[in-house]
This record gives C-alpha cells, structure tokens and sequence, in this order.
C-alpha cells in the first residue's frame, strides 16, 4: 500500500503533559492509537458532490468533535473519501464518497454507518439540464447538490438535494456537539420553461445552496472553518458548488467550492462540491479526516502506511524499526522477507518533515511467471545520512529496508533485503535461490534464499530468506524451510518480523514451513508452501515483511504462491 497514504503530523511539546500530535489524513489507511492516548478530537469530511449540467455539487459532510473514546494500541481504519463524478448536460453529478474512522469503542454515528464507526457523507451531486423531476433534481448527500432542470408538461421545477441525509444529530457525533448536522441543502433551480434554464447552488456545512434567479445562477453554500489544523487563519471545509446555467457561473462557498460556468473541480482535501455548467460540471474536491491528541512525552508512533512525521519541539533522537514488504512466492519458490534494519538514538532536528514510507507487499504468482519484489520501507529527511551508501540506495537521506526478492516458478528467484527461494519446473529447469542483503547493509537486513531440489519425486522449491537466517534447500520429498525471523522490542513487546517463505512441492510431499517454525508468533508473518492436496502458498501477514509461501502442483495444474506481507515503520521518542 505504499504511496496511498499522505499524511501530515505536526507536534507542539506542551511541557510535563507530552506532545500535541496532529495527523492529518489525505487518503485511506489506518491509524494505530498510541500507548498513553485515550481521547482524540477529530474532524471527518466527505467527498464533494459532482457539478451537474446546471446545479452545484454539494460540500462533503462535516463533522468535528472533541473526546472521541479510543483505545491504546489499536488500530482504527481512516476511509477518506474522494470526490463525486462531474455531470454532463444531461446526466447529474455522482455523489462524493464517504469519510469515516472506525473502530472500538466508537459509537456507530449516525445509524446505519455502521459498527463503531463515526462518518460524514458524501456531498450530493448538482441535477442536469432534464425535463424530468429526477434528472434535474439534486442528488441527496452530506450538503445537497443544487437542482438544474424542470419538469415539462405540466412545468414543474426540479428540486434540490436535501443535506444532512442520512442525518446526523450534530456535527460532535461522539464528542462535544457542534452545529446541528453535517450540512445543508442545494438551491433550487429557475426556468421560464422555453428560453433559459439557471442552476441553483450546492449546499455548505454552514449555509444552503442559493437558488437560482431569471438572471442568476445560485451560489453554493459556505463551508465551516476548523480550527483543529492549528493553521492560520483557519481553514474552512465543505463549501458547495455554483450554479452554473444561461446565466454567468456564480461562485463556490468558501470551503472548497468551485465556481460554476465550467468544468470546475471542487479544491482537493476540502470536500468542496464541484461546479455546475451549461455543459459538463467539475469533479467534486476529496475529503479529509484530522485527529489530533496528546501522547506522553516517550512514545512509540507505529505506521502502516507511507505518511510524514514533522519532529516535535524538544526531540533530537529516535529509536526506529524499518522493515520492508515481503516477496510474493510463485509455483514452488517462496517470496523473500522483507528488509530488516533496527537502530538507536538516530539524530533529528525538530520542526523538520520526515517522510515514512512502508513497503507493499509482493504478489504471488503461478508457474512459470516469478512472484513480485516487496517494497522498499524508508525513514528520509534533512540531516539523515543514506544508509546504505549511493549508488546502492536511490533514496537520499533515507534509512532504506530493501523489498524482499520474488519467489520463482522456474529460473533464478530475485535478490532484495532477503532472497527469493528457487522453483522447480521439475528438471531439467531448477531455479536458484536469490541473494540477500542485497543492496548490502552493516548489520545485514537479510539473508540468501534456498535453491530447489532437482530430484524426483517432489522436486521442492526452496525457502525465501528471513532477516534471521537463510532460507533452505528444497529436497526431493520436502519444501525448503523459510529463513528464520528476528525479534524487535520497539513497541514494548517483543515481535518477530522478517521471516521467510516456505517453498511448495510438485504432486505430493510435504510443505516448507514459513519463518522455519510452526509456531505462528515466531514466523515473522512468513507463509507456510503448499503441498497437495493444499493447493495455494499463504500469504506472509500484513504489517510483518515476510515472504509468501510456496505454491504446489496439484493435478493437473500448478497453482500460485502466496502474497508477502507489508512492511511497517516503528519510531520511538527519546528524551
């Protein structure tokens, strides 16, 4: 999932108390609610509403609260959500999509979000220039989208979407209760029925869309300004779409909205709703979700996607874990962990951006096709001295874990922070396990994958690499076994991570077991090779760097190796 998460943190150091941590979300992932944290205050903003073919899209619902109930060491889902589709002259806008965090103890918000989750909803999409009801009516949503048409014989105005739906009771939702709801309605729409037709604005969080005149389009509704960022002067969020129809495009609300009279967008992270046109409308603008507490003055801050860290007041070192996506295995040959690289006391310079990001996994893949690379996972920023050196490392100032090497159907696995296993086409085709450490580290991130076993019955693949030993050997009867493991403490408990896949066998025989152990809490997310009559090699699990298993021949077809694991980043406060 590298790459899908663009997050800012920002800190102030409030004294004996700890850090003030804002985190500011962009896209879907998740947030792992550090130890000390019981209460976050948050702001959840939808997607805006398309611009239709004369009425405004509608600003993404709103909400924002303080003492939302959350548990340390949890990990809650961030869904942000992207803005609606534009409308064309004769199509409405599409909804934006919906905002939301979700997870125990939260209380579902409003009902029918569902369980423990708190959403905002999508702001509604601006109505067309149709002689129906339904095609020139605004779309329901957050804030309403701004009608665009009428209805002909009899004549009869479209209407404008209604906001606040499903409704909300306050923006607050858990915390402390803000204004009533999370939006308002779109304007209406105006016709003489012959000669022109206006589109009515889409709704804000703090004002309906204006309706439309004989000689004006309507504007959206203004947004709401939040002052949960800590920017000055505050932001505001949520603003509706203009109206855009025969008349001049009348201008978005404040929030993100965009004007109308053309083909524009809603302003991204905002929720604004695009802009209604005589023509096709702008997209709607995505959301944005904000959390922002208070964490004890030494702290663990765990990430699960690439994100950035802005270093606090007062800190000038980090422990870190860095560890990379595991390899996808294939038919046999299983995927490699990814790197693993564990240090103290790293310097960094307060008020400085850090970017954190953590590897993807690997994807498996069926002979004779080779498995995927893992991704690289990362700590970069100013002061930071590359490790490993140029040219071996393309990320400058950046600690790098190297993406574990492919598994292989075939021929030779592939090299990363640990080697890919061999595959076996069943001589006289046998595939060599892929190298390790691999561009090269002090201390190593890694280890040598196993070759396959050349030799009948089974002609096993051979084992991924693990951070903690090298993966072994297919033999004629048995799968090579996953490299073993190794052990972090960063958290406050002991993990294993980095453990390698094992390999698969062709008609029978028995399986690698992943991470070299049966035992699950020692494989380091490392998946266990198959072997018939288990058809497919297991994943390596999520947020562990370790290598997929090995898939299996099972008559009459080879079947595919397991997926690796994503990689995590681990940062520790000193003080």
């Amino acid at each position: 999932m590298a790459g899908a998460l663009t997050a800012a943190i920002a800190a102030a150091f409030s004294g004996g108390a700890g850090y003030t941590i804002v985190q500011t979300f962009t896209a879907t992932s998740t947030w792992t609610c550090p130890t000390g944290v019981t209460e976050v205050e948050y702001l959840v903003v939808a997607g805006g509403g398309g611009g239709g073919g004369r009425g405004g899209g509608g600003g993404g619902g709103f909400r924002t609260g303080t003492g939302l109930t959350v548990t340390p060491t949890q990990t809650y889902t961030i869904t942000v959500g992207g803005g609606g589709n534009a409308g064309t002259a004769s199509t409405r806008g599409t909804n934006g999509s919906d905002s939301s965090i979700a997870g125990s103890p939260i209380t579902e918000s409003p009902s029918g979000a569902g369980t423990n989750t708190l959403k905002s909803y999508g702001g509604g999409g601006g109505g067309a220039y149709d002689t129906t009801l339904t095609g020139g009516s605004g779309k329901d949503g957050g804030s309403g989208g701004g009608a665009g048409g009428y209805q002909a014989s009899p004549n009869v105005l479209s209407p404008a979407g209604a906001g606040n739906t499903p409704a909300a009771s306050s923006q607050g939702g858990n915390g402390a209760p803000a204004s009533p709801g999370q939006g308002n309605g779109g304007g209406a729409s105006s016709s003489d029925f012959v000669t022109y037709t206006n589109g009515g604005g889409g709704g804000g969080a703090s004002a309906s869309g204006s309706s439309a005149t004989s000689v004006a389009n309507g504007a959206g509704g203004a947004g709401q300004s939040s002052t949960i960022s800590g920017i000055t002067p505050s932001p505001s969020y949520a603003g509706g779409g203009g109206g855009g129809g025969n008349a001049v495009g009348a201008p978005g609300g404040a929030g993100g909205g965009a004007n109308g009279g053309g083909a524009n967008p809603g302003s991204p992270n905002t929720g604004g709703g695009g802009g209604g046109t005589n023509g096709t409308g702008g997209v709607g603008g995505s959301g944005i979700v904000i959390l922002k507490y208070t964490v004890p003055s030494q702290t663990v801050f765990t990430f699960k996607g690439t994100t950035t860290w802005k270093c606090p007041t007062g800190v000038t070192s980090v422990d870190y874990l860095v560890v990379a996506g595991g390899g996808g295995g294939s038919t046999y040959g299983a995927g490699g962990a990814g790197g693993f690289r564990t240090g103290t006391a790293l310097t960094v310079s307060a008020g400085t951006e850090y970017t954190i990001n953590v590897g993807g996994s690997g994807s498996g893949a069926t002979h004779p096709s080779n498995g995927t690379k893992g991704g690289d996972s990362y700590i970069q920023g100013t002061g930071i001295t590359a490790s490993p050196s140029a040219p071996g490392n393309p990320y400058a100032n950046a600690i790098t874990s190297f993406g574990g090497g492919n598994g292989s159907g075939s021929t030779g696995a592939g090299s990363g922070g640990s080697g890919g296993g061999g595959g076996s086409a069943a001589a006289p085709t046998i595939g060599t396990g892929g190298s390790g450490n691999t561009p090269s580290t002090t201390p190593s991130q890694g280890n040598n994958g196993g070759n396959a076993s050349p030799s009948a019955p089974n002609y096993a693949g051979g084992g991924g690499g693990g951070a903690g030993g090298a993966g072994a050997s297919g033999t004629a009867t048995t799968g090579g076994a996953g490299g073993l493991a190794s052990t972090s403490s960063i958290s406050g408990s002991s993990v294993s991570y980095s453990g390698g896949g094992g390999g698969g066998t062709y008609s029978g025989g028995t399986a690698g077991l992943g991470g070299g152990t049966a035992t699950t809490a020692d494989k380091g997310g490392g998946g266990n090779g198959a072997a018939s009559p288990t058809t497919t090699g297991t994943a390596g699990t999520a947020n562990t760097g370790g290598g997929g298993g090995g898939g299996a021949y099972v008559a009459p077809s080879d079947r595919a190796g397991g997926n690796g694991g994503s990689g995590i980043v681990i940062i520790k406060i000193n003080q």
